[in-house]
């Protein structure tokens, strides 16, 4: 009689969200008890999660074969540090979105936003990502994908306004194209070698031409390079994140682009190890920092100005994997995980100021940090952290990652090196423009000033109930600006996300060390391919 296996709890972190959906259907016009057990159902999923990264934290991977069907022919999924630490941090903040969410919707009331259809487009969202993340074979990761795409497309459009409907256009033709390639590519590589399980195709990869495996290569890279929003495939990616409702930005800058990134690490270290296309790979995170940060610089939306530092900090993570070392695999591992906890926590800080302030225009706001001081501390915590200053964790991310490029010492390198210190000097820069004009200046000096805005100055008080300003009379405004105080819920999921940010400082040691360790056995493989195949599948 054998013992159980607590690696065959893994399936559950997809089970769980998709019941949890579907319990959220059949809850739709009850919206408390909705709410309850969505939250509830991504608690029990980061539980399970926390499980399975403890019991891999010193462990190599493990598979996990669904139906009894052994791989290379069955479905498969995958257990290891990189996968299992990715789990717990989505859960996270997805965990901490979804309460900002709830709070958001009970204070508003019916027919705002975030409706209830939000809950089980969530839950499926999340499902997919955590597909993602597990997914042993080339197919059930283009499976998570679709799912996660399939909800996002639900979520960008929530409330159906124009703004909405224009940017879910053109989210969805870029994330069709995309799959299309993903697809396309999957079609060739089981062509090629007969499979698309992802350990028996690393394997069968090393028995094709040059020119073959080059090709293959490059389609993958494109179809998830476009997922990750690398430049030049990240320009949907400011259109389109910000006219989300504020969870829902949250959520997409903190979590989709990283499923990308997540997909180019396992194919850069699993299927195409090497230094085959790193010159190539170096060349895109040079352009990723620069140009990303150009758009940052150039913003006067929050919103917006925060989507470029998005697509700017991805050439980060790439620059790291490029450098196919240790010690920069395993800087990137961390910084993707810093970058998903800050990001998510600087949109969250967003959706508040929207919330309180009326808008995210920069020019129209001014005087916050004395109407809401809680705000500017959960501003200018993760504002410092991802502009890199220390002892925060974007500091010791990016210390990893210069660590590494000065001992690749090639031009590329040592070129990027420089440009990451600039990125992150313009970086703290364009943060700290938006900390003193939305927080500090006078709300009269704004070019916009909000009348409700200069009576909390003028009075000292705040504003105690809902209002709507508008000023159209001297044409100051295109519309009704929404001035509202802020609910519990939301601001104590956003101090929970802060909280986070300044964990991965405090527990920087033993999370180096997991992606220390993460990095050597992806690099290595043989653990990967042999935990799928058996003993000796790379020497087949």
């Amino acid at each position: 009689m054998t013992g159980f296996d607590p690696y065959s709890l893994a399936p559950l972190a997809v089970i769980l969200p998709f019941l949890g959906a579907a319990l959220a259907f059949l809850l739709i016009r009850r919206r408390r008890a909705q709410a309850i057990m969505s939250n509830s159902v991504m608690a029990l999923t980061l539980g399970l999660e926390s499980y399975l990264l403890a019991i891999s934290w010193t462990s190599g991977p493990r598979s996990i074969e669904l139906g009894g069907w052994p791989a290379p022919y069955g479905i498969v999924m995958v257990v290891d540090q990189f996968s299992a630490l990715m789990l717990v941090v989505s859960s996270v903040v997805s965990l901490a979105v979804l309460i900002y969410a709830t709070a958001q919707g009970a204070a508003d009331g019916e027919g705002e936003e975030p409706i209830s259809v939000f809950h089980p487009a969530f839950l499926i969202l999340v499902a997919g990502v955590s597909n993602a993340f597990l997914a042993g074979d080339l197919f059930n990761l283009y499976v998570g994908f679709e799912i996660l795409l399939t909800a996002s497309y639900v979520l960008i459009t929530l409330g159906g306004t124009s703004p909405r409907i224009r940017a879910g256009v053109t989210y969805v033709v870029v994330s069709v194209i995309s799959s299309v390639l993903f697809l396309i590519a999957i079609a060739l590589v089981y062509a090629a070698t007969g499979t698309v399980n992802l350990a028996d195709v690393a394997v069968r990869l090393g028995s094709l031409d040059g020119p073959t495996r080059t090709m293959l290569h490059l389609m993958l890279l494109v179809a998830f390079g476009i997922k990750a929003a690398v430049f030049p495939l990240s320009f949907w990616l400011p259109d389109s994140y910000p006219t989300a409702p504020a969870p829902v930005t949250a959520v997409f800058a903190g979590l989709l682009t990283k499923v990308g990134v997540y997909a180019i690490v396992r194919l850069e270290t699993l299927l195409f190890p090497g230094d085959e296309l790193n010159n190539l790979l170096l060349v895109v995170a040079l352009f990723t920092l620069v140009v990303g940060i150009l758009g940052a610089l150039a913003q006067t939306d929050i919103k917006r100005l925060l989507s470029f530092t998005l697509v700017s900090h991805i050439g980060y993570m790439v620059f790291g994997l490029a450098l196919s070392t240790v010690v920069g695999l395993a800087a990137t591992v961390y910084y993707v995980v810093h970058h998903i906890v800050v990001q998510t926590a600087l949109f969250l800080v967003v959706g508040l100021i929207e919330r309180r302030g009326g808008t995210t225009a920069i020019d129209r706001l001014g005087g916050m940090a004395k109407i809401a001081p809680v705000l500017a501390i959960l501003y200018f915590i993760p504002a410092m952290n991802l502009g890199g200053i220390p002892p925060f964790s974007g500091f010791l991310g990016k210390l990893g990652l210069l660590q590494a490029g000065v001992q690749d010492g090639s031009p590329l390198a040592l070129a990027l090196v420089v440009a990451s210190v600039v990125v992150s000097l313009l970086t703290l820069l364009a943060l700290a423009r938006v900390w003193n004009r939305v927080f500090w200046r006078s709300p009269k000096d704004a070019e916009y000033p909000d009348p409700v805005l200069l009576a909390s100055r003028d009075d000292g008080g705040s504003v105690r109930t809902s209002a709507v300003v508008t000023d159209a009379a001297q044409g100051r405004y295109a519309g009704a600006r929404s001035v509202r105080l802020l609910p519990t819920g939301m601001v104590g999921a956003t101090i929970g996300m802060v909280a986070v940010s300044v964990a991965l400082t405090v527990a920087a040691g033993p999370l180096f060390a997991l992606a220390d360790s993460a990095a050597s056995s992806m690099l290595a493989r043989t653990p990967y391919i042999e935990s799928v195949l058996g003993p000796g599948a790379v020497g087949r």
